[in-house]
């Protein structure tokens, strides 16, 4: 715990008292959605039932009421958290301590609700119940932004962007577009190779020698054959060996 920071230590104390509730987050629970928030943006209608689910990015509690931003695989919606609506009998315990005061951002959540837009013209979700599905337990950094539309605290540092891969595409959403365009673009290669009958094979990863030239190869140890391996940096010794296999042997 003395390596953890005061809001780790904080959301691992939730997570103990999430769990005096019988709620264990861990694995994530099985929620069946209706649709996904593109498609409830995409089909608006007022007073429609939806089953979504997804991560909070944002919480404005004022009172008894609060708005969220909820976000999923396809987008972000404004969610709606009004205490009345979620516990309309006298027992007010979801929305005054589990939802203010052991959710966080982060954190996975389902929710049930209907369809409404708010006097500014935002599509939101009247939030009737929700289910804690995953506990963040660490704080995603996300940044800031002043009055004057200035950002501040962004997650754009290059070293932790490769290195944390799975928070760039968290907090910064034109990363996740960048992938799906570059599985697009790869598969349309794929697939125009394929039609003209050419052959995707792979080579090994690693190599009983170094393979590249000058390059310095990275070297690691296997134990079981116990011998040293090489890191592959270039693949053209095992493809120019098929490709001569291929030809000795008459395949197209």
């Amino acid at each position: 715990m003395s390596n953890l920071s005061e809001q780790e230590i904080i959301r691992r104390e939730k997570l103990a008292k999430i769990r005096e509730l019988g709620i264990d987050p861990y694995p994530a629970e099985l929620f069946k959605v209706s649709h996904l928030v593109n498609e409830v943006k995409k089909n608006f209608k007022e007073n429609s039932k939806v089953i979504v689910a997804g991560r909070l990015m944002s919480r404005r509690i004022q009172g008894k009421a609060s708005f969220a931003e909820l976000m999923d695989s396809s987008g972000k919606i404004q969610v709606y958290f009004n205490r009345d609506e979620i516990c309309p009998e006298d027992d007010k315990f979801k929305y005054n301590d589990f939802y203010k005061k052991l959710l966080d951002i982060g954190d996975i959540i389902g929710i049930q609700g209907k369809l409404f837009t708010t006097q500014v013209g935002e599509k939101t979700i009247l939030v009737e119940d929700f289910k804690l599905l995953s506990k963040s337990l660490r704080p995603l950094p996300l940044p800031k932004t002043d009055s004057e539309g200035n950002k501040y605290d962004e997650f754009n540092d290059p070293e932790q962007r490769y290195r944390m891969r799975y928070v760039d595409l968290i907090v910064n959403p034109h990363v996740k577009e960048t992938f799906l365009k570059r599985s697009k673009v790869v598969d349309s290669i794929r697939n125009f190779l394929t039609d003209l009958d050419y052959l995707e094979v792979e080579t090994p990863i690693l190599q009983p020698i170094p393979g590249g030239a000058a390059a310095r190869p990275f070297i690691t140890h296997h134990n079981a054959l116990n011998i040293p391996l090489y890191l592959r940096i270039a693949n053209e010794l095992y493809l120019k060996r098929l490709i001569k296999k291929h030809l000795i042997f008459g395949v197209k």
